[in-house]
């Protein structure tokens, strides 16, 4: 069954509002920190549509991890996305605003991270990423009869930095901008308020790993409680092992299967269509210097 291959969708007309003057370029490439395809240095954020020919009327925006620096764009991306599709699910792959850097993105968040220093730029990317993400909600609503999904069945998946991304657009103040169902994975909640989710939020996913490096467990926890205490339906998974960004990889643990529980969170809240070919969906992200 052949899928819908739409293009690439720029997020904004113009430059994106608070980086106007932003000239550097960005940069696809395999890190060897990180083991994955990472696109760094984003400056004109994007959706990629990964769509199935039969929809169930569900769409999910998925935010890739990578600490505000880079992106891990197949294994917390386009792997998702195609796993989606493959069930029904309509999805965008978001390329979000992420901190200026050199040549290797990933190596100066360590050193960063290693000196206390990566708090400050994160933040700042941290805001104009959440624009992006609020962006992002509002143009898929709005062409809902272009992608065939329901308008009120819209939802947002994050990892790490992208689930950081995730509650940032959950709590937005616009009820426009905010998704109807909203995924953080092993997010980062610091520098966030939780406190009060905002009237009319919809069901929240949570996953993480007990054993999580950065600590990123206690996150999800906060969260969970803050939907929990609201009235909110939620549901939490917390994993012995799994480490931090483990996204769709294969570790031959238990956390392996958390898209499993993922569909069936989906298909027992009636948002879950009839599986497809997942051959027929789009490649990956090709790990390629994009042109300048």
């Amino acid at each position: 069954m052949d899928a819908r291959t739409l293009e690439v969708v720029p997020l904004y007309d113009g430059p994106a509002p608070g980086s106007e003057d932003w000239t550097h370029a960005e940069r696809a490439y395999f890190s060897e920190i990180f083991a994955t395809d990472v696109v760094t240095n984003v400056v004109v954020p994007t959706l990629t549509p990964v769509l199935p020919a039969d929809g169930c009327g569900t769409a999910v925006i998925v935010a890739p991890g990578g600490g505000y620096h880079s992106l891990s764009i197949n294994s917390e991306g386009f792997d998702v996305a195609h796993w989606l599709a493959a069930r029904g699910v309509a999805a965008f792959v978001l390329k979000y605003r992420l901190v200026p850097s050199g040549e290797d993105a990933v190596a100066e968040l360590i050193e960063k991270m290693s000196t206390g220093g990566a708090a400050a730029d994160m933040e700042a990317a941290g805001r104009l990423a959440g624009a992006d993400a609020a962006v992002a909600v509002r143009h898929v609503r709005a062409h809902s009869d272009d992608y065939a999904i329901d308008p009120g069945r819209v939802g947002f998946l994050g990892f790490s930095a992208g689930g950081n991304v995730t509650l940032r657009v959950a709590y937005a103040d616009d009820a426009d901008a905010r998704p109807d169902f909203v995924a953080p994975i092993y997010a980062a909640a610091r520098g966030l308020d939780l406190t009060t989710p905002p009237e009319g939020s919809g069901p929240m996913f949570l996953v993480a790993a007990t054993d999580d490096e950065l600590g990123l467990a206690a996150d999800s926890i906060a969260a969970w409680e803050s939907w929990r205490a609201a009235g909110l339906p939620v549901e939490l998974h917390l994993y012995a092992r799994g480490g931090h960004g483990f996204g769709m990889r294969t570790q031959g643990l238990p956390s392996d299967t958390w898209i499993e529980r993922f569909g069936d969170w989906l298909g027992a809240t009636g948002l879950l269509g009839e599986p497809v070919d997942e051959a027929s969906l789009m490649p990956r992200f090709p790990t390629t210097t994009p042109a300048t």
